[in-house]
């Protein structure tokens, strides 16, 4: 509904593909905000706006890869964002963070782990030897925990399936997301060290921020009312 509020800009909110825009929808229009047509087979559009309003504000989306939401909100281009916290992690891993930390919005629940192969005669990351081998698509996450374990390793970056590199004798372990285990299982490998654990989160570019601090804090408090609230509930 509108309030009377002068028609301003739209606030841009930048949605990442994959796993966590069907729940990142669905929290959005818990609370008004529409951007279902991305969940459309036939949608080709990459950025939206709601067909409904918050308050009289108008919102627009932009659908992004997960790693590219940060780098959206940092540069302004989005006012906010909605991302996994392994993202951010890795994002500025061993920096600042240049976005401003909203609220965990409790789905896309996941761990960043160590995972060896079952028949590895080392049981954590913290036996491992010195230069031993690490593959992930993580490595300043990878790198900040062996860092703090005081461990040497010699970090391999790959962009596909890391679960390959044990298998193939290329790494001694690896670094990656777990939800449920199931694809580490299936490659021969036992998770065995988290590293933390990741939910999505709602961030803020900090100038963007002050600048449409009511709007925005109109919409935070919304969320945490209305699903937060029903995750509260309905747990």
């Amino acid at each position: 509904m509108l309030d009377g509020r002068p028609d301003s800009p739209p606030i841009t909110i930048a949605l990442a593909k994959g796993a966590l825009l069907p729940e990142a929808i669905q929290c959005l229009q818990q609370v008004g905000i529409d951007f279902s047509r991305f969940l459309d087979p036939g949608n080709r559009l990459l950025r939206i706006e709601s067909p409904t309003r918050l308050n009289g504000q108008r919102y627009e989306a932009l659908l992004v890869r997960t790693h590219d939401v940060p780098v959206y909100v940092e540069y302004g281009q989005a006012q906010l964002g909605i991302v996994g916290y392994d993202i951010l992690r890795e994002r500025y891993a061993g920096t600042a963070a240049r976005v401003a930390h909203l609220l965990d919005l409790q789905f896309g629940h996941c761990r960043m782990s160590v995972a060896l192969p079952q028949d590895s005669p080392y049981r954590s990351a913290a036996q491992l030897p010195a230069h031993a081998r690490v593959a992930s698509k993580f490595v300043g996450c990878a790198r900040e925990y062996f860092d703090r374990l005081d461990l040497p390793v010699e970090l391999i970056s790959l962009y596909g399936s890391v679960e390959l590199a044990p298998l193939t004798g290329m790494a001694d372990a690896i670094v990656d997301l777990v939800a449920t285990g199931r694809t580490l299982r299936e490659n021969g490998l036992v998770e065995r060290d988290c590293l933390f654990e990741s939910t999505a989160r709602l961030i803020a570019h900090p100038i963007s921020y002050r600048v449409n601090q009511q709007p925005i804090r109109e919409l935070v408090t919304q969320i945490r009312e209305r699903w937060l609230g029903s995750l509260l509930v309905g747990g």
